[in-house]
């Protein structure tokens, strides 16, 4: 079974210095049907303009993975941690106990992300931090790891039973991932058209997938996707 979240179907805010699309309820936006999917509770994709960003807020018992599509992110938060995220680069903030940060865009161009959020199967853990680069994202054709409980491969560690995934596919070329009896998947377009079992995306849709064991991902264009496998 597979349930389309079409983009223009988002939540949406836009406040001038941000332009947020909320794929489940977020913030101001609520909606009772989408809440979250599995243990992934936020894909918000936003786009803050240069020199602009979030100050200093709390969160708690939460993974935040921040995605950068284009422009770059400064971050400062109350661990001591300070970096610029880029295209390429995944940062995974574990809340835990309780952190404060700030997202800032130190540029003078638009910086578009995606930020997620997954519910930890753990509370009061303590708080972390990591940033990795992903060269292999450049290569079409191949799906790569990016976090997951065990960190392998280079991934970044998730508290929960989710693996997250990510790449891009050329025009007419296609990728299939088989799906583990008792899991389900979320799919996230970020750029670019492509058909998820003979469905068609393009950026900004989402899927929820289950009771599929397998996933064809076929590119109808250049193609940049994320994908969420979880209990």
């Amino acid at each position: 079974m597979i349930t389309v979240r079409k983009s223009a179907e988002r939540g949406h805010a836009n406040h001038g210095w941000l332009d947020t699309y909320h794929t489940f309820s977020f913030a101001g936006y609520f909606d009772p049907g989408h809440m979250q999917f599995r243990a992934l509770r936020v894909i918000n994709e936003d786009r803050i303009a240069g020199g602009r960003g979030f100050d200093t807020h709390p969160h708690e018992n939460m993974e935040i993975v921040t995605y950068i599509i284009e422009g770059a992110l400064e971050h400062r938060d109350s661990m001591g941690n300070g970096s610029v995220i880029r295209p390429g680069e995944l940062q995974r903030m574990s809340a835990g106990t309780g952190v404060t940060h700030s997202e800032f865009n130190p540029s003078d161009q638009e910086t578009h992300l995606l930020q997620i959020w997954i519910i930890p199967d753990t509370n009061g853990l303590s708080p972390g931090y990591e940033q990795r680069s992903f060269p292999e994202l450049e290569d079409a054709g191949t799906i790569t790891l990016l976090a997951s409980p065990d960190g392998r491969d280079g991934s970044l560690v998730i508290h929960q039973d989710v693996e997250m995934l990510g790449g891009r596919i050329d025009d007419g070329h296609s990728i299939d991932y088989p799906v583990a009896e008792g899991r389900h998947v979320w799919l996230q377009v970020v750029k670019g058209s492509l058909a998820v079992n003979g469905i068609p995306l393009t950026g900004g849709d989402g899927a929820a997938v289950s009771d599929e064991p397998l996933i064809r991902l076929e590119a109808g264009g250049p193609a940049e996707y994320l994908l969420f496998n979880l209990a």
